[in-house]
């Protein structure tokens, strides 16, 4: 064996052991790649169950704002006729009920004026008589 034959075969055997080297991690990464697949798969078949429900809750959700549409006109509708009701019992009733109230507090007014004035003659009178029964 002669120099370059030896040199070849230490650099054979170089290669050889290079190759065994890399390849441990290079299994090591095909089956995390093996795991990544399978863990992403049961992913996808545990995804489809979920996306079917959050389907039929939004598709529920939309019966039920329909419903709600629904309800807010009536609300709607009814604000509108008690809005209407008010103004017409507003304009009926109010001004009679506005001069009523006027007419009793003038009638209250003079009432209490009348009192008022007839107190203060009883205070002169006695006043007075109560000075003419000292001089």
């Amino acid at each position: 064996m002669s120099g370059a034959a030896i040199a070849a075969l230490i650099a054979a055997i170089a290669f050889a052991l290079l190759v065994l080297l890399l390849a441990v991690p290079m299994l090591k990464l095909g089956r995390t790649l093996d795991e990544a697949t399978l863990a992403v798969r049961k992913t996808h078949e545990g995804a489809t169950p979920l996306l079917v429900q959050a389907q039929d809750t939004v598709t529920q959700v939309n019966a039920q704002l329909v419903h709600i549409e629904g309800i807010a006109k009536n609300v709607n509708s009814m604000t509108t006729n008690v809005a209407a009701m008010t103004a017409v019992v507003s304009s009926t009733l109010g001004s009679p009920m506005i001069k009523a109230a006027a007419f009793t507090y003038g009638v209250r007014k003079t009432v209490s004026d009348r009192r008022d004035a007839d107190a203060v003659k009883a205070a002169r009178r006695k006043h007075r008589s109560s000075r003419r029964s000292e001089g």
